[in-house]
């Protein structure tokens, strides 16, 4: 059985903070993809931090959430902003 993933990406670009989502069934290596600009084109050349993520058991119920979350902009701004206000995200520099 496979899993697939919804998640959402930070990055810092031109002092503000943008954010990408997408779906995969292997989480780290998409990451990995993304910050070696072989991932999305829209993330070519940045330093991406994983703020959300979701399992999902069907491929088919995964990309109707990543619709869902790339076109609610309010839960978007929240993950965000909850993601860069976490305790752990102080040591990291965007």
């Amino acid at each position: 059985m496979n899993i697939f993933y919804v998640y959402l990406l930070i990055s810092k670009r031109n002092n503000k903070y943008i954010s990408y989502v997408g779906y995969t069934n292997n989480l780290e290596n998409r990451l990995k993809l993304h910050n070696t600009s072989k991932g999305a084109k829209f993330t070519k050349g940045g330093i991406w931090f994983l703020a959300y993520s979701m399992k999902y058991l069907s491929k088919s119920i995964a990309m109707k959430e990543e619709y869902l979350l790339k076109n609610d902009k309010k839960k978007r701004y929240l993950i965000k902003i909850n993601f860069l206000n976490n305790e752990n995200y102080n040591s990291i520099t965007l």
